[in-house]
């Protein structure tokens, strides 16, 4: 309990932090506030991913290895369906520079995991709510 209460100020410090500067950006309309903000942005994306990293490795080994084990594999599995689907082609972009095809091809296999399990996200949800309904 005692690191949630901490996290819980950290995180109300930097939310007030940055919602002064952002006040302060909107109203004066001063573009070199954007630096700082992106920085504190980027701290806390930071502190997000390190925190997210270690609660994930501590249940990892507390909780039930089988299934993280499946959810990961079934994740590759939908991440390299996504990859074979997809086609890539070299583009010209817009400032010029060349993107390649397989840059081309793993932008599409992004697209396509996420609408696979956007897809496997909605029918989980109707599945749960009729079988709610049934019962």
């Amino acid at each position: 309990m005692i690191i949630h209460k901490i996290l819980k100020i950290v995180s109300l410090i930097l939310g007030a932090i940055a919602l002064v500067m952002g006040i302060w950006l909107f109203s004066i309309g001063d573009e070199s506030l954007v630096q700082p903000l992106m920085t504190i942005a980027y701290a806390v994306f930071g502190i997000i991913l390190l925190l997210v990293l270690v609660f994930v490795l501590k249940d990892l080994f507390t909780g039930n290895v089988k299934s993280t084990l499946i959810a990961i594999g079934s994740f590759a599995v939908v991440v390299l369906i996504a990859y074979f689907l997809s086609e890539g082609t070299a583009t010209e972009m817009k400032n010029g520079e060349m993107l390649t095809a397989s840059q081309s091809q793993w932008i599409g296999a992004g697209l396509r995991t996420f609408y696979i399990l956007a897809a496997i996200a909605i029918g989980a949800m109707i599945y749960s709510g009729i079988k709610k309904l049934i019962k």
